[in-house]
C-alpha cells in the first residue's frame, strides 16, 4: 500500500516553518514571472482527506503571486449543464492560457474517487476514466503544459481531531457537513480507490506528489518545494 509508506511525523516548527515558507514563496514569485516570459502554463491539481488542509496549503500558495497570473477553481458536483457533457467538458474550461497558472481545489479525479465510491458513476465508468485521464493530460503536456499533482495524506485519528475542532470553532463550523462525516465512514473504501488513482495515473508527464499532511506546516512548505524543484 503506498499511503501506508509516508511517514506522518515529519514536521516544522514555527521559525524553520515561517524561514521556508518565505524562501520558496519567493521563488515560486520569481517562477511566475518566468513561466510568463516563456508563455508556458501550469496547472496545480489538490486532492486529499476532508481536513487535510488543501485550502491553507493553496492560500499559502498563491498569497505573494501576482494575482493577475492565476485562477483558482473550487470544484463542486456538477451542475445540471455540465451533466449533460462527458464529465471532462466543465474542466476544459478551467485550463490556463499561455503563461498563466490554474490551481484546481479538487477535479476531474473525482470521477475515479467520490463518483466511485457513491456510486454516481457505472463501473464501467470508472474504470475506463483512467485511461481518459491520462490521455487528457498527456495531450495538455504534448502542449507545453506542466502538470503537478498533490494529494494530501491524514490519519484518521487526526482527521477526526480537526473535525471536532471545526465543529466547535464558530469561524470555521461551516467547513464541516454531514457529507464529511458520511464520507469518513467510508474512509475504508476512498483509501482503495486512491491506491489505485495514484498507481494508474501516476505518470511522468503529471506525477502525484504525496504530501504528509499531519502538520499543516510541513505540508505547506512541502508542496512549493515540490513546484520549485520541479522547475529548477
Amino acid at each position: 500500500m503506498i499511503l501506508s509508506t509516508l511517514d506522518l511525523t515529519k514536521r516544522l516548527e514555527q521559525k524553520e516553518y515561517q524561514e521556508q515558507l518565505e524562501e520558496y514563496q519567493l521563488k515560486l514569485l520569481r517562477l511566475q514571472r518566468r513561466l510568463y516570459e516563456e508563455q508556458t502554463p501550469l496547472i496545480l491539481v489538490f486532492e486529499g482527506w476532508d481536513a487535510a488542509g488543501k485550502g491553507g496549503a493553496i492560500k499559502r500558495l498563491t498569497e505573494t503571486l501576482d494575482p493577475r497570473g492565476f485562477q483558482v477553481h473550487p470544484i463542486a458536483a456538477p451542475t445540471e449543464t455540465e451533466l449533460k457533457h462527458h464529465y471532462l467538458w466543465r474542466f476544459w474550461q478551467r485550463m490556463p492560457q499561455r503563461g498563466g497558472i490554474a490551481i484546481f481545489d479538487r477535479s476531474w479525479y473525482g470521477r475515479v474517487l467520490v463518483e466511485r465510491v457513491e456510486k454516481f458513476a457505472e463501473p464501467d465508468e470508472w474504470k475506463r476514466a483512467y485511461d481518459e485521464i491520462n490521455q487528457m493530460e498527456k495531450m495538455l503536456n504534448d502542449d507545453n503544459h506542466y502538470i503537478l499533482k498533490f494529494w494530501l495524506h491524514l490519519s484518521a485519528d487526526e482527521q477526526l481531531k480537526r473535525f471536532k475542532e471545526r465543529e466547535k470553532n464558530p469561524l470555521k463550523n461551516w467547513k464541516i457537513t454531514k457529507e464529511d462525516w458520511r464520507n469518513r465512514e467510508k474512509r475504508e473504501d476512498y483509501e482503495v480507490a486512491v491506491e489505485d488513482m495514484i498507481r494508474k495515473t501516476h505518470t511522468p508527464f503529471a506525477p502525484w506528489h504525496l504530501i504528509e499532511a499531519e502538520n499543516k506546516k510541513y505540508a505547506r512548505v512541502k508542496i512549493l518545494k515540490s513546484i520549485v524543484h520541479t522547475f529548477e
